[in-house]
């Protein structure tokens, strides 16, 4: 049995079973969300998986006879096999007024979230669960190279030795065969495995729906549907442009992340440290992984993430802006090397000017890189590595 460790969201799911009568917990496949509910609350709950077809079934025939069996306190995993038991669980709630009584966990997919906002309005706590943040797990793992490379989620960085490529293998048959054809019967899902790995080609870039469909060969509307099924699936995370007008962060289009680099390797065919290190994709794939860090941190603490990239018609690119509140901002730069220099500076310092006379204030900027100890680069702009940017900065916004 792999061994258990520690998840930063655990304080927050606690302080919320105090708050909230039902808990749930969402989050693509394979992320430790049965195993962290059952850790935190083995001694105050019961746990019921409905991956079991006879508890399956009955939660389906009979929900009243299924809460008989199974009274609360109650953790139920694989909720979205029987959205049925939602509206009892209402009820209960209902009656009983009790908070914490139904920790529930289940894929993040439109029909589970339908149900839960519909039946559970004003007594839910939503949070999701991503693959282990880089100061989880055993400290031989805590590194670029093993988690760019070998990839976060609990199983891969919890057992030594574990086969990645044949874990991922599986991970990505599972993901496709289990969880989106059973619960969105897809037509033409050849096509939305090969999606998959266009977008892995592509991590880092910005996203573009009508190349995706002439490389595919389906329509744009197809396209869309199918990046929204990986988004609310937990697999990709769109980061969105900056606008100080808000209305404009909606309707331009966003970058493509995965929420683990090492499904990106996986899918990329990257098995080597070279590879992964000085390769044609080394660059974006840092970048992934820095987004996807940052990303885990405002999750884990129950926030909203503030994350953005800035991107204007003439070349101005910023990898990442972090919105500490309304209209102050930090600006990023992300490099993979140990050694970033003056010149990595000049797209923060543009920014910087073109934005000065605007309703916004913009405090110093970072490159978020690999050395081996952080130093300014100008009066305003410092080069830190990743764990420093995350203690630093993420902990005030």
């Amino acid at each position: 049995m792999a061994k258990y460790y520690s998840r930063k969201i655990e304080q927050v799911l606690v302080e919320s079973t105090k708050q909230f009568r039902v808990v749930v917990l969402t989050g693509a496949r394979q992320t430790g969300k049965s195993t962290l509910f059952q850790h935190l609350f083995k001694n105050t709950h019961r746990y019921i998986s409905l991956d079991n077809p006879i508890d399956l079934k009955l939660a389906q025939d009979d929900p009243e006879l299924f809460f008989d069996e199974y009274p609360a306190p109650l953790i139920i995993d694989e909720i979205q096999y029987a959205p049925e038991l939602l509206p009892y669980i209402k009820m209960h709630v209902d009656r009983t007024q009790k908070r914490g009584q139904f920790l529930i966990t289940g894929s993040q997919q439109f029909t589970l979230m339908k149900g839960l906002k519909e039946s559970l309005a004003g007594r839910v706590a939503l949070f999701e669960l991503l693959p282990m943040a880089i100061d989880e797990g055993p400290r031989r793992t805590q590194t670029y190279e093993f988690r760019g490379l070998t990839g976060s989620y609990p199983e891969i960085v919890s057992v030594p030795g574990i086969n990645a490529h044949q874990w991922y293998g599986s991970y990505v048959s599972t993901y496709i065969e289990k969880d989106i054809q059973t619960h969105f019967q897809l037509d033409k899902i050849t096509f939305f495995r090969d999606l998959l790995f266009l977008l892995a080609a592509r991590c880092a870039r910005l996203l573009n729906y009508q190349s995706l469909s002439n490389d595919l060969g389906v329509s744009v509307t197809a396209v869309k549907s199918w990046i929204k099924i990986l988004e609310t699936t937990g697999i990709i995370y769109l980061l969105r442009p900056f606008y100080v007008n808000l209305g404009s962060r909606i309707i331009k289009s966003p970058r493509i992340y995965f929420s683990d680099s090492g499904l990106v390797s996986y899918i990329t065919g990257i098995t080597n440290k070279t590879a992964l290190m000085r390769g044609p994709q080394a660059g974006a794939l840092f970048e992934n992984f820095v987004i996807q860090e940052i990303l885990k941190y405002f999750i884990n603490n129950g926030k909203r993430p503030p994350l953005y990239f800035y991107r204007t018609n003439n070349g101005l690119e910023i990898d990442l802006i972090i919105e500490k509140e309304r209209g102050h901002i930090i600006p990023c730069e992300i490099k993979l090397s140990k050694t970033p220099h003056s010149g990595m500076i000049r797209n923060i310092e543009r920014f910087k000017n073109l934005n000065k006379k605007k309703d916004i204030t913009i405090d110093n900027g970072y490159i978020i890189s690999n050395p081996a100890k952080s130093f300014p680069l100008s009066k305003t702009i410092r080069a830190c590595s990743l764990q420093e940017f995350i203690e630093k900065e993420c902990g005030r916004s």
